[in-house]
Formats: C-alpha cells, sequence, structure tokens
C-alpha cells in the first residue's frame, strides 16, 4: 500500500542535518510498518496529480496557519476534498489534523488560551495517551460529519473522526523526545513562554504512546478503523 506524504512545513538546517525534513520522518515511521511513501512539498507547490497518486494519504506538520494567507494552502483543501471524495484514508497530524478540518467546513484559530509544548496526555476512547505536542492554534470548531474522540482541558479537539475515512490528531507522534528537546533548545526561546519549556523539559522522558498512535495509524489506513 503506497501513502502519499503531504509535506506543509520545513525545518531548519539545524535540525534537518540530523532528523531530515517531516517528510523524513513520516516515511521512516510508515516504512517501518510495511508501507510505500511517496512526498510531495506542497507548501513549495509540489502537488501530486490527483488522489488516485496514492493509496491513502497523511498530511504533516508546519510552522504556518491553516488561516494564513500563503498560495498553496486554497489548493492543499481543494485536494483534502478531492481525497475525501475518492473514499481515500487521509490522516492529519498538527497543521494536518487542522487544514483538514478548515478545508471540511470547521474553523482554526490561534488560541486564546496559548501553548502546547511537550508532553501532553489526551482522553481516548479506549483510554489516555499522551505525546509530544508543539502548537498554538486549535480547531476550536469542528466540521459537519466530525466527531471529537480525543481531548484535555487545553485541548477540546485534540482527535477527529470524520464520517467516511478520515482521521487526524493535534498532538505530533512523530516527535520523540530527542527531537521535542531540539525545539525547546532551537524554536521555543523568544517564542514560547519560558515557563512553558522549562515545564516540557522536566517531562523529557516521561512515558509515551505515540507507537500506540502510529499503530492506529497503520490499522486505518489498511481497514479503515481504529480499533
Amino acid at each position: 500500500m503506497k501513502i502519499g506524504i503531504l509535506q506543509t512545513g520545513l525545518l531548519p538546517d539545524s535540525l534537518s542535518a540530523r532528523w531530515g525534513q517531516y517528510s523524513d520522518m513520516f516515511a521512516a515511521h510508515l516504512q517501518a510498518r510495511g508501507f510505500d511513501t511517496e512526498a510531495w512539498s506542497v507548501l513549495e507547490n509540489d502537488f501530486p496529480p490527483g488522489p488516485e497518486a496514492a493509496d491513502g494519504w497523511i498530511i504533516t506538520g508546519s510552522k504556518h496557519g491553516a488561516y494564513e494567507d500563503h498560495p498553496w494552502i486554497p489548493p492543499l483543501e481543494e485536494l483534502v476534498r478531492d481525497i475525501r471524495d475518492s473514499g481515500r484514508p487521509l490522516i492529519g497530524v498538527c497543521f494536518g489534523h487542522q487544514i483538514i478540518a478548515q478545508a471540511l467546513g470547521g474553523r482554526v484559530e490561534k488560541y486564546r488560551d496559548g501553548w502546547a509544548v511537550g508532553s501532553h496526555t489526551y482522553q481516548f476512547p479506549d483510554g489516555p495517551k499522551t505525546m509530544n505536542a508543539w502548537h498554538q492554534d486549535q480547531v476550536v470548531e469542528a466540521p459537519d460529519g466530525a466527531k471529537s474522540i480525543a481531548s484535555n482541558p487545553f485541548c477540546e479537539n485534540a482527535a477527529l473522526l470524520y464520517d467516511g475515512r478520515i482521521f487526524s490528531v493535534q498532538a505530533h507522534p512523530e516527535f520523540d523526545d530527542a527531537f521535542t528537546e531540539a525545539l525547546i533548545d532551537t524554536r521555543g526561546p523568544g517564542i514560547v513562554p519560558d515557563a512553558l519549556l522549562e515545564g516540557a523539559r522536566a517531562k523529557l522522558g516521561s512515558p509515551n504512546d505515540r507507537e500506540a498512535i502510529w499503530t492506529q495509524f497503520e490499522r486505518f489506513f489498511r481497514e479503515g478503523t481504529l480499533t
């Protein structure tokens, strides 16, 4: 099964030298689970010819806001709707979670209570799951046909499951603690409040359920279900 990776953000050289780009991080997890992958850097206007270019799709995170005025965002929203109409499975992570919601009629905003950084726990139907987060924007109104299946007091729509074959999560199952620490050191200062950065640093090494989320992703791609 071939999964198309839609890359919506770029890492700076200081991080990409070790981790590659977001598409590489996603590809490593997907290939480890037996998927073939191909990536398109949509923020650089590199788009696939259509939904038929892959058997399933995943949209990465990004520093950009879904509501920002970038020339690549309207065609990405159109592609989201085309993938939905094709019946192929679609998964979104962080910005991917947000752009899917916006493309299908939901609302994304810069959250009034600020940032979520580092280890956060979310209540899923099968119990709590902990992942690393890095976001200020949130889906504040889910689209019609989308059900919130994970939340915590800070993020009401932490995971959305749509009628059909779309699933998205706000946090980052592709972020391990080493990468999260690199973000704390290189991208957080001057942007994220120091107290949040130090709180996130203190939680490094705590239990993390990101592999359980990748198992959900695999099952969703292959079987159309999370359990």
